[in-house]
């Protein structure tokens, strides 16, 4: 399942993701992995949830990005959850719909894979598209 927490930049958004990242981390059964845009916040997180920044890949385009996701996923067949910030610098360069068609994409991509995917998205949830809503946190 995908879940966005939506919000205006300085509304605590990366601090509740890390929360939550760090809970799943000390009780998951399998692996639990944070994707971020750097790697500042690489030593707030539990020693067993694997951190994995981005700044090395060039992901402008969300397809490129969900490829990335499905590259992880790859790696170990064991993945719970993948907690994802910095995700505005791939969105904020598409289309309304072309989010819309990324995220339904991403929740086939969970589905398929048995992996939750929660993300952050730093736009006010009102002005996030109908479509995607039902994601909201």
């Amino acid at each position: 399942m995908v879940q966005i927490l939506a919000g205006e930049k300085g509304e605590g958004k990366t601090k509740k993701l890390i929360a939550m990242a760090n809970e799943a981390g000390k009780s998951a059964n399998g692996s639990v992995v944070f994707v971020d845009d750097d790697n500042s916040r690489m030593y707030d997180l539990h020693y067993s949830v694997r951190f994995v920044d981005t700044p090395k890949f060039i992901m402008e385009d969300p397809q490129v990005f969900r490829g990335f996701v499905c590259g992880i996923l790859s790696q170990n067949s064991d993945i719970e959850k993948i907690y994802i910030d910095g995700l505005n610098h791939i969105v904020d360069k598409v289309s309304d719909a072309d989010f819309v068609k990324f995220i339904e994409e991403l929740e086939k991509t969970s589905v398929e894979a048995e992996t939750d995917m929660i993300m952050i998205i730093s736009r006010k949830q009102d002005l996030l598209p109908a479509e995607v809503q039902k994601y909201l946190v």
